[in-house]
């Protein structure tokens, strides 16, 4: 699923960078900077792909487009 977005944003409140793919439902990680949260929800990303496998769980197809895409 290479069409997955992925959002990445400053979080205060952590201290840190959030990265999350909003069409896989709580599929988000933590990192010291971009890079490393981008890395680390690739990772959390390929877990919730196989764990859904596994559970015979459907795997969404993705939909999500930032507003910033969406032609007018």
């Amino acid at each position: 699923m290479k069409d997955d977005h992925i959002n990445i944003f400053y979080s205060d409140e952590d201290g840190g960078y959030i990265a999350d793919t909003p069409d896989l439902k709580a599929c988000s990680a933590f990192g010291e900077s971009p890079e490393v949260a981008l890395k680390e929800v690739e990772i959390a990303k390929a877990v919730w792909l196989e764990a859904a496998r596994q559970a015979n769980k459907p795997i969404p197809t993705p939909k999500y487009r930032p507003v910033i895409y969406e032609a007018g």
